[in-house]
């Protein structure tokens, strides 16, 4: 006479089916720029991040002081981890005009430079704790909000101008002040009595009003 199956054995078959797979987290995106006036020259690097529904979350930019444009490229690259990584995201498309970039984060391109070396394992590890982590190429057009970010951040360090926006109206001169001075007139000469200091060839509107003689 057949037995009927243990509660243990029923236990067992379940233990045994496979777990149904979660679903993949929604990625967050990453543009990253980097630039040098002079290669090497002053540097600086721009971030932008989105999340999933393509609203800007976090727009990074800073000076990073005499480096190569590789250089800064790296570093917006692991300012864009980093920020990833402090917020809990855990999938991220990184995306970067630099081909070089991408390439050797891909593993397409060797890193033989001896200032890359260290910055290329430290974005690579960083990138290795994503669940999900996807890098790519970009045209330049597609990067612009990164790269005027850097942009930015350079010229707020050199202390040039801020660039300013088309259609700013331009500020208008004022108009110099009126004051009122006294005069004689001599031999049909007006003859201030009061110094004018008054650049030379200046034009000035006299109004004559006689005043009343004591």
């Amino acid at each position: 006479m057949s037995k009927p199956p243990s509660a243990n054995r029923g236990a067992r078959l379940f233990a045994d089916a496979a777990a149904e797979p979660h679903a993949p987290a929604a990625a967050y995106r990453a543009n990253i720029d980097g630039g040098s006036r002079g290669n090497p020259g002053p540097a600086s690097y721009g971030v932008v991040i989105r999340d999933p529904r393509g609203e800007v979350v976090a727009k990074l930019k800073k000076y990073i002081g005499r480096m190569t444009n590789n250089v800064a490229e790296y570093y917006g690259l692991i300012a864009a981890l980093d920020y990833a990584q402090s917020h809990g995201i855990r999938a991220l498309r990184v995306e970067s005009d630099s081909e070089l970039l991408v390439r050797q984060m891909r593993g397409q391109y060797k890193v033989k430079s001896a200032e890359l070396r260290p910055l290329f394992e430290r974005a690579r590890k960083m990138a290795q704790t994503f669940a999900s982590f996807k890098f790519e190429h970009v045209y330049r057009e597609q990067n612009a909000e990164a790269d005027t970010l850097a942009n930015e951040a350079l010229d707020e360090t050199s202390g040039a101008p801020p660039r300013m926006k088309p259609d700013a109206p331009a500020t208008k001169p004022r108009p110099p002040r009126s004051r009122k001075v006294r005069a004689h007139v001599r031999n049909g000469a007006l003859v201030p009595i009061d110094p004018l200091d008054l650049p030379e060839g200046s034009e000035v509107e006299i109004l004559l009003r006689p005043l009343a003689k004591n």
